[in-house]
């Protein structure tokens, strides 16, 4: 029992962290590392069709004008952008309203009361003039040259539903800060380059994506229901059988929580819808005609079964330890503990150099950053492992139907 747990709980993170190495490494040879120092994408001839570009705004007032200021800065021929104030608390619909006598093509929605991120979006899209909807955080500075990497990709391909682009941290002052670099670098950014390998994704992050209205209307827009509902949307246009992909050099810059608290509740949410949509797609394992989706279901799955295995493992060890300490050992995985551990994190300390080399290009910060890579799966690996187990009960727990709303976050502490 021991051998066969050790070898589980050892050989399964290592098996992922290498296949995900190997795919994104794949990715970035392809048609990426011909683009990699371009700052227009390939194939100017293609048409540049108007875009309305969409602001879910809750409490927004200390990171607004920036925001704005960025978003009526692209580089693009015609556009329009639409700030909806989610019933805001403070001076955001104030400072909207300032914006707009001054900004011609900034339009600016209402709504009296909180009603949640999804609603609030699907009430810009309604109101969009435009087939293509670009798709921001009220906090993000969206690039100049981000709708032009994204849009090209669902002029050239009919069936892609959406585009989501490579989030950069903004807020590098604290140890939390620099160590979400890492992260976006290490993890997020090498698991959107080998899902992207594989035909699919998890999630179109809804920090920055751009999407066909018409594919949106076709599965109901978001869902005010789900917790996460950039996950549950993604899920709900591929199994629709529309595509959707990720461009790297579509960058926006975001803030992210550097208050423990404010980071535990962040990634707190982020398992527990992860939870709610896999429990949600179950039924495509009873599916064959789906079962392209597979790998982006089973991974997240078998990552659940990997801690609770680990957690209950090293609780009936300890258990056991204290009732008959000659016996511990049977269901304690040692083998975690000698060479197994040590190569694991070895893989991840190369996975996470990978990661910044490939993000290097979009992100001159990074190797400053490299340092605290040492740190990274210690700090992470722990609060992401707490969140998960948290998770599950509470999501199993969630009975009936609840408007998701959100609080306003903790973006950090900025220079």
């Amino acid at each position: 029992m021991s051998s066969w747990l050790g070898a589980f709980l050892v050989d399964y993170p290592l098996l992922m962290a290498l296949l995900t190495l190997l795919l994104a490494l794949r990715f970035s040879l392809g048609p990426e590392r011909q683009e990699r120092h371009r700052l227009l994408p390939a194939g100017e001839d293609l048409p540049r069709p108007a875009v309305s570009v969409l602001i879910p705004c809750f409490n927004e007032a200390d990171t607004l004008a920036e925001t704005l200021s960025a978003a009526l800065s692209l580089d693009w021929p015609d556009w329009e952008v639409i700030a909806i104030n989610d019933g805001s608390g403070d001076d955001t619909g104030a400072q909207l309203e300032a914006w707009a006598l001054r900004e011609p093509r900034l339009r600016v929605v209402h709504l009296a009361i909180n009603q949640g991120k999804a609603l609030a979006l699907r009430a810009g899209a309604l109101l969009a003039r435009h087939e293509w909807l670009v798709c921001i955080d009220g906090d993000a500075l969206l690039d100049p040259q981000a709708v032009a990497w994204m849009v090209r990709h669902l002029l050239q391909r009919p069936r892609l539903a959406a585009v989501t682009g490579n989030p950069r941290i903004r807020n590098r002052t604290t140890l939390l800060g620099r160590l979400q670099v890492i992260e976006f670098g290490m993890i997020i950014g090498l698991i959107k380059r080998a899902q992207a390998q594989l035909g699919g994704l998890f999630c179109v992050s809804g920090v920055v994506a751009t999407f066909r209205r018409r594919a949106l209307h076709e599965v109901g827009y978001w869902n005010p229901e789900r917790l996460t509902e950039d996950i549950d949307l993604t899920w709900r246009l591929q199994r629709a059988g529309w595509e959707v992909t990720y461009e790297p050099h579509a960058l926006v810059w975001i803030l992210m929580p550097e208050t423990l608290r404010g980071l535990w509740r962040q990634r707190l949410r982020w398992a527990e819808g992860g939870v709610e949509v896999l429990r949600a797609n179950l039924d495509l394992l009873v599916r064959p005609h789906q079962w392209r989706l597979l790998p982006f279901l089973l991974e997240p799955l078998l990552s659940l079964v990997w801690a609770w295995t680990l957690a209950l493992s090293a609780a009936l060890a300890l258990l056991l330890a204290a009732l008959a300490p000659a016996h511990a050992a049977a269901l304690l995985p040692l083998a975690l503990l000698r060479g197994p551990l040590a190569l694991l994190l070895a893989v991840a300390l190369v996975q996470g150099l990978v990661g910044i080399l490939l993000d290097r290009p979009y992100d001159r910060g990074l190797l400053r950053n490299g340092f605290w890579l040492i740190w990274y799966p210690l700090a992470y690996w722990l609060v992401s492992f707490a969140a998960i187990l948290v998770a599950v009960p509470r999501q199993l727990g969630r009975s009936g139907r609840q408007r998701a709303r959100w609080v306003s976050p903790d973006r950090g502490v900025r220079a």
